[in-house]
């Protein structure tokens, strides 16, 4: 573990030499990379300084315990105890930040909601989940963005495609990609029966354009008249938008803009991120990850939670946490939930580091 902590002050003072260069003053690209790397790494040496310094107390308390004044040995005795209890938490703390960073953690997001199986009270139930996703953004000062919507006519949503822009945002919703479960009354059943409905969520890091490069030959770009709201002109032009990546067969299709502009950046980015994820996905199979194992692996066909309006319970299936005010829940109090799961994947990911670590 040292040795790797070393390794990261060795970068730590690597890129400060470096964002002192011209070459780095002349590429604000590049020092943003820099600035962001050096904020990530500096908490991590920091600590690692003081665990150095708390060492060489403890020596030097050590070498007191032999002293031959009593008053000395007892105070030597006192603070080797405490220095040790000291040392051993840091130590702790810096193996959690040893624990592989997610390189998506930092990026904005795409946040996909469909309604799934059982009709009208799925595409509520998809509606309710996004209401509850933007309301969290909301807590946590983010911004939100409608890139797509398809209503379902009865109030409900079919498919919601947005993009959350914030601190952290990839790092707490990953985890909310699945199959979602939902047991109450619909509003429409008059005996009073439970309904059994699900809706996926999909989370997306964003990607840039230099990231994710698209032949513009390798796309098929459709037009056509909106049939959507958004005012007079949607249903009178053809602002609409359907572009198909012609290599993988990835369609995406957005049409809430007025411009055809707007629409195709939207769809466009939209595109980039679900590319991204595609290949990620090829790279973590060819090294063998176990994806599936993960807290947030973003398997679509896992159920990963439920919803039991009855008794006012929420059910997450990775990790058999159960917590009670679902309305609360839908509200936004999502923390409840996410806060378990992260450090559930963090226990994980520290296990596997022990896991590997040399007898």
């Amino acid at each position: 573990m040292i040795d790797r902590l070393a390794e990261l002050e060795a970068r730590y003072e690597e890129i400060g030499r470096q964002m002192s260069t011209p070459e780095a003053a002349a590429n604000p690209s590049a020092l943003a990379d820099f600035g962001r790397e050096l904020s990530r790494l500096e908490p991590v040496v920091a600590m690692l300084r003081k665990w150095r310094s708390v060492r060489e107390e403890l020596d030097g308390a050590r070498a007191m315990a032999d002293d031959p004044d009593d008053e000395m040995r007892t105070m030597a005795r006192e603070e080797i105890d405490r220095l040790t209890a000291r040392a051993e938490a840091i130590e702790e703390d810096l193996r959690v930040h040893l624990v592989p960073r997610d390189p998506n953690d930092d990026r904005d997001v795409i946040v996909e909601v469909r309604a799934g199986t059982g009709g009208d009270e799925a595409s509520l139930f998809a509606a309710d989940l996004y209401r509850m996703y933007a309301r969290y953004a909301e807590r946590r000062r983010w911004k939100v963005e409608v890139l797509s919507t398809s209503d379902s006519g009865s109030g409900g949503l079919k498919e919601v495609i947005a993009e959350v822009r914030g601190d952290g945002a990839y790092s707490r919703l990953k985890f909310e990609s699945g199959v979602h479960r939902v047991q109450r009354v619909p509003v429409t059943e008059a005996s009073g029966r439970i309904h059994t409905s699900t809706a996926t969520v999909s989370v997306l890091p964003e990607a840039d354009e230099v990231e994710v490069q698209i032949d513009e030959k390798d796309l098929r770009i459709d037009v056509y008249r909106s049939s959507g709201p958004g005012g007079q002109s949607v249903n009178t032009t053809d602002s609409a938008v359907r572009i198909t990546h012609l290599p993988t067969g990835l369609m995406v299709a957005i049409q809430d803009e007025k411009s055809q502009h707007k629409n195709r950046a939207k769809a466009m980015s939209v595109l980039r991120a679900r590319l991204l994820e595609m290949e990620q996905e090829r790279l973590a199979a060819e090294r063998g990850d176990e994806r599936r194992s993960q807290v947030g692996s973003g398997e679509r066909s896992e159920k990963i939670r439920t919803y039991n309006f009855p008794d006012d319970r929420v059910t997450d299936h990775r990790i058999g946490l159960t917590v009670h005010s679902l309305p609360g829940l839908l509200e936004g109090d999502l923390d409840r939930v996410i806060e378990p799961l992260i450090e559930a994947d963090q226990a994980r990911r520290l296990a596997e580091i022990g896991a590997d670590a040399p007898d």
